[in-house]
């Protein structure tokens, strides 16, 4: 009996403990990266082959409308449900994201974090009304918002999937 523990052991155990010392020992390169802080919302997007805002603005130039993938940092977002949110495109100028068919909503904390979106950029004019409610969803105050009295003619975004990093 002590003859075929050993065995059994010899052949069973010490292999499978020997199997996860050198699982464990393993580069870090070749372990699955934290992709913790990353937030996907919308349709599936890669983080990989998307232009900056600055070569948005330039296409735009010859474009009524333009499908693309773009990298942003966030500026402001909807603090009542994230439902839209403005990115910085580098020229002094901010250009309003929305999600496809209302469809998503991003983390009302986003501001000041970049993002990666796909969709189509295209020129809007936004009414007075309209641009009185985003300014309430901002948190502006009633003074503010009614110095609000020009429709605004502006670059806009409509996303089908983000990357929040």
């Amino acid at each position: 009996m002590k003859y075929i523990f050993i065995t059994f052991c010899t052949l069973f155990v010490l292999p499978s403990a020997f199997a996860q010392k050198t699982d464990k020992s393993k580069s870090k390169a070749m372990q699955p990266q934290d992709n913790s802080h990353i937030i996907y919302r919308g349709a599936p997007i890669t983080d990989e082959g998307y232009i900056t805002t600055a070569e948005l603005v330039e296409a735009m130039k010859e474009n009524e409308q333009f499908e693309t993938k773009v990298i942003a940092n966030i500026v402001t977002c909807c603090q009542k449900k994230g439902c839209w949110m403005q990115v910085d495109l580098g020229n002094g100028e901010l250009m309003r994201v929305t999600f496809k068919d209302y469809g998503f909503f991003m983390p009302m904390d986003c501001p000041g974090k970049t993002v990666i979106m796909q969709g189509i950029a295209f020129y809007d004019t936004i009414d007075v009304e309209l641009l009185r409610h985003f300014a309430e969803d901002e948190g502006k105050s009633e003074a503010e918002i009614m110095t609000i009295k020009e429709p605004e003619k502006t670059l806009a975004f409509e996303a089908v999937g983000v990357i929040l990093k």
